[in-house]
């Protein structure tokens, strides 16, 4: 599992730093003015950093869906939250190893071969980083691919109900004329009624109909293009009532999230360090150095991430799945507050010209590193809980562990896309700055930690007894 998260040096250094799809710009014909001095929009570099964003997400998704609907299949009906513990610390693993090359400012100088005219040292720094992601990307697919030996197993699903499915049984409404299938002559011995080969080829196609019936009563459609999509869809009609609080809660925990996975880099080069990847050079220098703060922050969030995932089973098993959860709600909820209080205070000591504007107030950077290393606990039950709570509510519900994830994945996409197009606008609204995005975030977490407390099921503590892992 570290391969899904080797990605994240470049994922989040390139959602502050735009060198790299500069590179490729440059190369596209954009401007030829040498990075350092050229302060311009690169059309063509915008929309390689769009496409690449694209397909690093597609990416994400790709492999931690199958990956978490896998352990859920192979992990007991008792090790589930177990299970996702330890897919939990293992993100951690390549969080730590992702953030370590992202935070370093000196692969320019072991690489200088990665400079030019068209990339800087940010870019240089940056370029190094992707190409250690893609070599720890080939590795590990490669591992993958060659141990990995698994084996489709077929079962027979009995008839349930479906939207696509064809109200009257009769095979006649089904588009099959049994009546065409009566051989063309019948041969009796009267001696000792032996079966002929017109009647074994009778029954032959008689079982054939059956069978296409009894496929068109269950879907027949499941592996046909559109299938992923209709039984989706199909799904939110028919889960489990308590899914549905699930969903909501989900919602709303990532809701409060994306805000920091955003613009969490972003917001240490602007508010703590008081830089600007537009203006001058000291500016430039002081938002390249809190962006590599970030990058050491996020480190600092998986290490926690990593040692409050082994605590989550026991504290479930006391606490209960409903109760956890909403605690990592309302932690989330105080450390966005507190990021908008630590930037209100930076920026209004920006403004008076206290300390030395330009680098931040030392005690500043430190309160925000505290934050960032904080936020690793909440994280670690938001990327183990939720989908431990989806394999139990949902393991009697047919369609597999994939649908129930594909469902839960929803609850999550769907608040990417409102924070990724309705963030810049609304803090616009507020005069610009992170800080609006930020409230926004701890009331959505507040509001999800309530609704958790007051509509999240009570499963039983029985769920989280770890045993070991069961692959029979």
């Amino acid at each position: 599992m570290l391969f899904k998260i080797w990605k994240k040096a470049p994922l989040h250094s390139c959602r502050i730093s735009h060198d790299f799809s500069f590179y490729v710009g440059y190369l596209l014909g954009d401007t030829k003015e040498h990075c350092s001095t050229f302060k311009g929009t690169r059309t063509r570099a915008a929309f390689v950093f769009i496409i690449g964003f694209w397909l690093l997400d597609l990416a994400n998704n790709t492999v931690q869906g199958p990956a978490r609907a896998l352990l859920a299949d192979l992990a007991g009906p008792e090790q589930r939250n177990t299970a996702n513990a330890v897919f939990c610390s293992w993100m951690a693993v390549g969080n730590i190893l992702g953030f370590s090359a992202g935070a370093s400012g000196s692969w320019h100088r072991w690489f200088p071969f990665l400079l030019s005219r068209a990339c800087c040292e940010a870019c240089g720094n940056l370029k190094a980083a992707f190409l250690i992601a893609v070599l720890f990307l080939t590795l590990c697919t490669l591992v993958t691919i060659y141990f990995a030996d698994e084996v489709p197993l077929t079962t027979h699903e009995p008839n349930r109900l479906s939207d696509a499915a064809p109200l009257l049984e009769d095979p006649q409404q089904n588009g099959l004329d049994l009546s065409k299938l009566k051989p063309d002559k019948q041969v009796i011995d009267n001696a000792n009624q032996s079966r002929t080969v017109n009647d074994y080829e009778r029954d032959i196609h008689v079982k054939e109909a059956i069978s296409k019936v009894d496929e068109d009563k269950n879907g027949g459609f499941n592996d046909g293009p559109g299938a992923v999509l209709v039984n989706l869809l199909t799904s939110l009609r028919h889960l489990p009532p308590a899914m549905h609080s699930v969903l909501i809660v989900m919602a709303l925990t990532w809701l409060s999230w994306f805000p920091f996975f955003l613009f969490d880099t972003d917001w240490m080069g602007r508010e703590v360090y008081h830089g600007d990847p537009k203006g001058s050079l000291s500016e430039v220098h002081a938002y390249d150095q809190g962006v590599r703060e970030g990058a050491f922050g996020l480190l600092l969030n998986s290490v926690v991430l990593g040692i409050s995932s082994f605590l989550i089973e026991p504290m479930c098993k006391r606490m209960g799945s409903r109760l956890v959860w909403a605690l990592s709600n309302f932690i989330v909820f105080a450390c966005m507050a507190g990021t908008a209080i630590i930037s209100w205070i930076s920026v209004g000591e920006y403004s008076k010209g206290i300390e030395h504007v330009i680098g931040g107030n030392k005690n500043i950077r430190i309160a925000s590193l505290v934050v960032f290393a904080l936020l690793g606990f909440p994280l670690a039950i938001t990327y183990s809980v939720p989908f431990s709570v989806t394999a139990e509510l949902t393991a009697e519900a047919g369609g597999g562990q994939g649908l129930a994830i594909g469902v839960l994945n929803l609850a999550i996409v769907v608040p990417q896309m409102i924070v990724s197009l309705g963030a810049g606008p609304w803090d616009a609204l507020f005069g610009g700055g992170n800080i609006p995005a930020f409230v926004l975030a701890s009331f959505a977490a507040l509001a999800g930690g309530v609704f958790a407390v007051r509509r999240l099921p009570n499963l039983s503590s029985n769920s989280f007894k770890s045993t070991g892992f069961h692959f029979g």
